[in-house]
């Protein structure tokens, strides 16, 4: 009997360990030939996070191109047929084996800048708003006056059938910090950018072509997780 109960205190105490550690903001390091970027994933999208991690731990980033860079809106990297792709090849269309369900928790997670989101196939084949098994984008946008607010309200009143409205708080952060508005409510918004925030704004800035791939190949070098 005692020893029976000692197993099951035992069973307890890793059970309740494993419950601290699902608690955990988890952060990841993108080590990119731009400069270093580093992610926390929120515990409040655990798929999204889940996902990240696994692929991450698999290597699955490493030697992966920022193949989609649009100046002042943002970052796009997780293309796995980025990896081989000759110079000038339009990306972002790699077949995936699954998709992620959405996990919108908005306006507590928005498109702030820095901000850390999947990528997804648009409403007409998606209306669900399911989640790219691997491609994400991060943040980096404008900040905006109360004229281009307002502009991003009529987008997310098309988008949303006019059941998203910006709070004057949402505001304030776009006008303040920026970011993208407009794809609020629709994309899963599933991390943020804790550290090289200025790398973001470097790669922003690339020359591109004609489908925003940058002339220069920016590549994640690796990824770990750091915590």
């Amino acid at each position: 009997m005692k020893k029976q109960f000692i197993t099951l205190l035992l069973c307890l105490i890793a059970m309740a360990g494993q419950a601290q550690t699902d608690t955990l903001r988890h952060e990841v390091l993108l080590e990119t030939d731009s400069g270093n970027i580093r992610v926390q994933l929120y515990t409040e999208t655990p798929k999204h996070r889940d996902n990240f991690l696994k692929l991450t731990r698999e290597g699955k980033y490493d030697g992966v191109l920022f193949h989609r860079v649009i100046k002042n809106f943002m970052v796009q990297s997780g293309d796995m047929g980025s990896k081989t792709a000759k110079s000038g090849q339009q990306l972002g269309d790699t077949p995936e084996t699954y998709s992620i369900p959405a996990e919108i928790v908005y306006p507590k997670f928005l498109h702030k800048r820095g901000a850390l989101a999947a990528a997804r196939e648009p409403d007409d084949v998606n209306p669900e708003h399911a989640s790219s098994a691997s491609q994400f984008y991060i943040v980096w946008g404008i900040r905006y006056s109360d004229k281009q607010l307002d502009w991003a309200q009529g987008r997310l009143d098309e988008y949303t059938k006019g059941t998203v409205k910006m709070s004057p708080e949402v505001r304030e952060i776009y006008k303040n910090i920026g970011g993208t508005p407009h794809l609020d409510a629709t994309y899963t918004v599933f991390g943020e950018v804790v550290e090289g925030l200025e790398i973001v704004e470097k790669i922003q800035s690339a020359v591109c072509d004609e489908n925003d791939r940058p002339n220069v190949d920016i590549r994640i070098i690796r990824a770990t997780v750091v915590k």
